[in-house]
């Protein structure tokens, strides 16, 4: 089979294409013809070895696919040959990886895909929305009524998470970019909020007087002093991004609210909480809400450059889908 793979953690140069054995699925795992994949921040992370995690070389890089069932193991019940499905969770903790004509996944962590949905649109939208439902009712405790401030409103995760947020009946203050503005509302948020703006946390204070329910940072700013002063009592902060960053907790905040900060990565989620997420994520495809904003088109073998782009921040609004095959063949 072709794939995109490393010998070896490093730089994007790394990245190779060629030819690979073809892979063969254990008793409870499914082999999947992948038809596309794509690039997150995390594979990045894999990639170069910033983020370490039980890796076999070659090793086929990226964790997302949408494909077509080929064959399933012995103890495989749920999906049989000709299936279209998608799986969020390959290229971690020792599995290969999705950017390849062909991959293997155990079947606790592979999904059905709705009838209708495009493998290259599909496909860009699993990694942030299964990031951001987890990250707003697994991790956030967000409830019907509450009232939630998405940071980075305007990117993939926060664009995900004002959807599923106004779905569950819940109150979205957006933060992002003033160009960004028409979209949030598009989504649902009820406030959107300049992020350039000086006085932007008092803009929120002032949509929400009596304080916010959850604070969802998906852009990786992680300013804990700001979110901890706008929660209400009992309050949550759940952070999914920036690596980098070295924030200061104030624990008078902190404990005087009854606050929680909460640390949430989807590559540690369980397969319990992946499936939960996949049936949201399914609803919505199902009823043609959840897309990215812009999606642009690479062959498997430009997978080199869908890591440059995603490294460069070249990204913003826009995903990249890789693609390899059709759903069906």
């Amino acid at each position: 089979m072709r794939a995109a793979y490393i010998e070896r953690l490093g730089p994007v140069d790394e990245i190779r294409y060629g030819e690979l054995p073809d892979p063969r699925p254990g008793p409870a795992d499914v082999l999947v013809r992948v038809a596309a994949t794509t690039v997150n921040a995390v594979d990045t992370f894999i990639r170069s070895g910033a983020w370490r995690t039980p890796v076999q070389f070659p090793f086929v890089i990226a964790r997302d696919l949408v494909g077509t069932v080929v064959e399933t193991g012995a103890d495989v019940t749920g999906f049989r040959p000709g299936d279209p499905v998608w799986c969020n969770s390959l290229g971690h903790a020792g599995r290969q990886g999705a950017a390849a004509e062909l991959a293997v996944v155990p079947v606790d962590r592979l999904y059905h895909l709705p009838a209708g949905v495009s493998a290259e649109d599909a496909v860009t939208v699993f990694h942030p929305a299964g990031t951001a439902y987890l990250a707003l009712f697994t991790h956030g405790r967000l409830q019907a009524g509450q009232t939630v401030v998405v940071i980075g409103a305007g990117g993939n995760v926060g664009g995900a998470a004002i959807l599923f947020a106004v779905e569950a009946g819940a109150r979205v203050i957006a933060v992002a970019s003033d160009r960004d503005a028409d979209y949030c509302r598009s989504l649902g948020a009820a406030e959107f909020v300049d992020y350039r703006d000086p006085d932007w946390t008092g803009a929120i204070r002032r949509a929400a007087p009596d304080g916010v329910d959850l604070y969802l940072d998906s852009a990786g700013k992680n300013e804990l002093a700001d979110a901890l002063d706008l929660l209400a009592w009992r309050g949550r902060v759940v952070v999914v991004a920036g690596m980098a960053t070295r924030p200061v907790v104030p624990a008078a905040s902190l404990y005087l609210k009854d606050a929680t900060v909460t640390g949430f990565v989807i590559s540690r989620a369980t397969v319990t909480e992946l499936a939960e997420a996949a049936d949201a994520i399914n609803r919505l495809l199902a009823a043609g809400s959840l897309h990215s904003r812009a999606v642009d088109l690479l062959p498997l073998s430009e997978a080199a450059e869908s890591h440059r782009r995603q490294e460069a921040g070249e990204l913003h609004g826009r995903r990249i889908a890789v693609q390899i095959g059709t759903v069906g063949s």
